[in-house]
């Protein structure tokens, strides 16, 4: 790799650092910051299709009904499109009281003043200004020095001044484009000048946006250059201090994290993270990851696969399937540990929360392997265990557990899974539910074979003593056996001995599969018969019918060999 043609992003970035004692690592997140959405003007000019004005309505309407408070609407001056669906949200009462439309616009006159007619008639709107102050930006875009670049903020903040007058539901946003890239004390300066001419105050306070517009830095480098903005803005207490982060190293999360530990308030990103190259920050794991730390996203993700549909249709970008939180796999677990893990899991919590007197979403959640309660965000369980060629007697008990009512054995649990293991090995493909318990009936639930059992009756005749009757069939020949025991199963056993066929039942277990009195039962028996041990298994609403059913396929399965 021609790695020699860059620089260190410490070569490129000049670093606050030592002029500030860092706090921000010995922070904690203990309250959600301002989320605002930027997809219908960042993430929208990100797409190959822009929306049209229904998709644009649609994300509108899902920001609304999630509890977003600010929504950067679009980029006016831009696009007719744009400029008309702002009008539409102007005219149309979409825009709820406490929501606060955005629109932005660069530092020229006859784009501010098409911005400002875009809002006419709103009660309530935030003009986002912004200019790129990097470097490169200056010397190469604008061909600008410092002073000039300074010159063409200050102008255009006077015209957004001027436009505004004295409406007081329009408030004030700058973004120095590129901050990232900009010399610290440079983008103090500028940005001191502007909340100075804006005469920002703390009862009508200036955003101040700070982008990492192309990640090129470690999350670490970001966070110090928010920490020293935070400590020296010459008006602190009258700013809104604000990032948007890019993901350009695949750390935009990281960077939106520790920037609101260095003291930033708001946070701009987009749903599952849409935006220029590799995306913005994703609002939906930077929220989510709060929830998961027990603070408050104060955003609704009750259901998340709808907020998913919605982006989807609205972006015509698919959300991968491991997106975290999101993602049609991220709750699910294929691999035997994770399985058995989670079956274990989900069922201490269900026994905890029977302790606690509470509903199971109600309870403290600690489930290995799931961060969250699918639950929280609108999914079900069935899909949290997912059967392949990797999986364990763990999952493969969950499934059957949670869709058919079984309580499988250990043993049999360990005997089952070899069975599964055989049947995905060859093909890779996942195993379904349903799949694994035609797989299970067939291999034990009433196994035929050999040794056929056609008519039979019991009877408790004394104290510890039951004798068993039946007609069996070993090997094409018939006749009617009778054995005596202790139990059912064992004057069964000794009617089979009778015909030739030993059996010792090792272990057995019964259970029902619902409640109520008719519910059917399902008993699975362990059996040695004639030296091999072998599992049986049977249902019936008859839980003697059921017990003898069980035995019967396990000496049928052994002599199967």
């Amino acid at each position: 790799m021609p790695s020699h043609r860059y620089r260190a992003a410490y070569d490129r970035v000049p670093s606050p650092v030592p002029e500030i004692e860092r706090t921000w690592p010995s922070r904690r997140i203990e309250r959600a910051p301002l989320w605002v959405p930027v997809d219908l003007r960042d993430g929208n000019q990100a797409l190959a299709e822009p929306m049209d004005p229904a998709r644009k309505r649609r994300m509108f309407d899902l920001f609304v009904t999630m509890g977003f408070k600010e929504v950067e609407v679009g980029y006016p001056s831009a696009s007719q499109t744009d400029f008309d669906f702002v009008r539409h949200l102007a005219t149309s009462g979409a825009v709820p009281d406490d929501v606060t439309p955005v629109v932005f616009t660069p530092a020229r006159r006859e784009l501010i003043e098409r911005t400002f007619a875009s809002i006419e008639g709103m009660p309530r709107a935030v003009v986002h200004l912004y200019t790129a102050t990097g470097p490169a930006w200056r010397d190469v875009v604008l061909r600008e020095d410092r002073d000039g670049v300074r010159r063409l903020i200050l102008d255009g903040a006077a015209d957004v001044a001027r436009l505004a007058g004295d409406r007081p539901g329009v408030r004030f946003e700058f973004s120095p484009e590129t901050f990232n890239f900009t010399e610290p004390e440079y983008a103090l300066e500028v940005c001191d000048a502007v909340t100075e001419l804006w005469d920002a105050s703390p009862d009508r306070p200036v955003i101040l946006n700070l982008p990492a517009t192309v990640e090129i830095a470690t999350p670490n480098v970001y966070a110090d250059q928010i920490e020293f903005m935070h400590r020296n803005l010459a008006r602190r207490d009258a700013v809104i201090l604000s990032v948007h982060p890019h993901n350009d190293r695949g750390t935009g999360v990281a960077c939106a994290e520790l920037a609101v530990l260095a003291g930033a308030q708001r946070v701009e990103g987009c749903l599952f993270g849409n935006g220029e190259r590799t995306g913005n920050v994703d609002l939906v794991t930077l929220a989510l990851n709060l929830h998961a730390q027990g603070v408050d996203p104060c955003v609704d993700f009750a259901d998340i696969d709808e907020i998913r549909r919605t982006v989807e249709h609205c972006n015509r970008l698919p959300v991968h399937e491991r997106h975290p939180y999101g993602g049609d796999l991220v709750y699910t677990a294929f691999s035997g540990t994770h399985q058995d893990a989670i079956s274990k899991g989900m069922a201490h919590h269900a026994a905890r929360a029977a302790e606690l007197g509470v509903p199971a979403e109600d309870a403290p959640w600690e489930v290995p392997y799931l961060p969250i309660d699918p639950a929280d965000v609108g999914r079900g369980y069935e899909a949290v265990i997912r059967v392949n060629s990797q999986s364990g007697k763990g999952g493969i008990a969950y499934l059957l557990r949670t869709g058919y009512g079984l309580e499988l054995p250990r043993r049999l649990q360990i005997e089952f899974s070899r069975v599964v293991q055989q049947a995905t090995d060859g093909s890779g493909e996942e195993i379904t539910a349903a799949e694994l318990w035609e797989l299970f009936r067939a291999e034990y639930v009433g196994r035929t074979g050999p040794v056929e059992l056609t008519g039979w009756r019991t009877s408790h005749t004394g104290p510890g003593r039951h004798d068993f009757t039946g007609v069996l069939r070993v090997d094409g020949g018939e006749r009617e056996y009778t054995g005596s025991g202790n139990g059912p199963l064992a004057a069964l056993a000794d009617a089979l001995a009778a015909a030739g066929v030993k059996v010792d039942v090792l272990q057995y277990v019964e259970h029902s599969t619902e409640s109520g009195h008719d519910s059917p039962a399902v008993a699975y028996a362990e059996c040695r018969v004639d030296g091999v041990t072998c599992w049986g298994a049977g249902r019936d609403t008859s839980v003697l019918t059921a017990s003898v059913q069980a035995v019967l396929a396990a000496v049928n399965r052994a002599k199967a060999g």
